[in-house]
């Protein structure tokens, strides 16, 4: 058994993962359930990914990660927050992501949604006219790669929009725009401060009606909604809501078992964070769902609970620190270097305890591999064994 010395801890002995990481045989998408994990980019190691400067992408193992999660069955929501949407992945480096994944996923018949978003816009005050004109660029570029859209809140609507009447013209232009019917996309300010009063309101229960009242208008053009709120509550009131065939999706990385399992009177679909670092278990809990085994899903998805509270912990934006961190201890990628220096969002102690729960929650496939690297990390960082 594979045994580490953790600061703080002691010696931890490893344990086996909890499901194979690469499954015998390709299994198919879960019938029961929807699953998508917004998936991370690995930044290229020799690249200038230095804070303020433009993404350097490793295209290889970026798209060799998307083909694992299309591997597990499960689908992939690409150039969204986990890729360090607004935190490093600068809109050209987003728009070849965008097409390149959307290249992957027709190779592999993957399901691939992505962010349409206005982040190619400079920072500052933008008239409304050119938010929405922004996010047509994107919703064009989304549909050349043959991606579902997924219509993310946009820092640049929050500053321009007067009220709630500007988000119901400028979504509703987009919605009628497209191609093909839209995921929404509510993002809590613990995920991005500046999209604090999203929707034209601080009071969320106004929020909330202003969701409904624009998914009301065009419910035959909306897939369904992802909310990224952390309130399970909040979440579970606005499912309820929704008009029949609009789909509510998860993106709660804090209560996303109890979501996705549901109650007599629905569930939620999942667009989700945590996917991307607990894929292999996410799969095989959704296929224990399909079979009705529910005491194996609650196995596999209660160890990964603990983890993903504190991936997410505040400051919550950070995450996606730990999202490479665990992609490199699960030999994803070689490095743990991030598009615009971002690795250093979190603290060695952080790290550490991720660690931890990580393999509390059986999710390192290799745990002679992730010790080693743990080993390096906390010697680089100074901390003696």
């Amino acid at each position: 058994m594979t045994e580490i010395d953790l600061p703080g801890h002691g010696r931890l002995r490893l344990r086996e993962p909890a499901v194979q990481a690469v499954p015998p045989a390709p299994p198919a998408p879960a019938r029961s359930r929807t699953a998508f994990a917004a998936a991370h980019v690995v930044a290229d190691p020799l690249g200038d990914n230095a804070p303020g400067a433009p993404a350097a992408v490793d295209w290889d193992a970026t798209l060799a990660f998307r083909r694992h999660l299309w591997s597990l069955g499960l689908g992939v929501a690409d150039a969204m927050d986990t890729a360090q949407r607004g935190m490093g992945l600068d809109w050209p480096a987003t728009r070849e992501l965008i097409t390149r994944s959307g290249a992957a996923a027709r190779a592999c018949g993957g399901l691939l949604a992505c962010g349409v978003g206005t982040d190619q816009l400079a920072p500052g005050p933008h008239p409304l006219d050119a938010v929405r004109a922004a996010y047509e660029e994107q919703l064009t570029v989304v549909q050349e790669a043959g991606a579902q859209p997924i219509l993310m809140a946009s820092r640049a609507l929050a500053a321009a929009a007067r009220g709630p009447e500007d988000y119901l013209e400028v979504y509703g232009g987009l919605i009628a725009a497209s191609e093909r019917p839209v995921l929404l996309h509510w993002l809590g300010e613990m995920f991005d401060p500046a999209l604090a009063g999203y929707w034209g309101s601080a009071d969320l229960d106004a929020a909330a009606a202003t969701v409904l009242e624009l998914i009301g208008a065009h419910a035959d053009r909306i897939e369904g909604i992802k909310i990224s709120l952390l309130d399970a509550d909040r979440e579970i009131a606005l499912r309820r809501a929704l008009p029949a065939g609009v789909r509510m999706y998860t993106g709660d990385d804090f209560h996303y078992p109890e979501l996705i399992r549901g109650d007599d009177r629905g569930h939620s679909h999942a667009l989700l964070g945590v996917f991307d670092p607990i894929a292999a278990t996410a799969a095989a809990a959704l296929r224990a769902l399909d079979e009705g085994d529910l005491d194996r899903y609650e196995e596999l998805f209660a160890p990964t609970v603990p983890l993903a509270r504190h991936l997410f912990a505040a400051p919550t934006f950070h995450y996606k620190t730990g999202v490479v961190f665990l992609a490199w201890l699960a030999g994803h990628q070689d490095h743990f270097t991030m598009v615009g220096g971002a690795q250093s969002g979190r603290s060695v102690p952080h790290l550490v305890e991720l660690f931890r729960l990580a393999d509390a929650a059986g999710v390192l496939p290799d745990p002679d591999l992730a010790a080693d690297r743990m080993r390096r990390l906390l010697a680089v960082a100074g901390v003696a064994a």
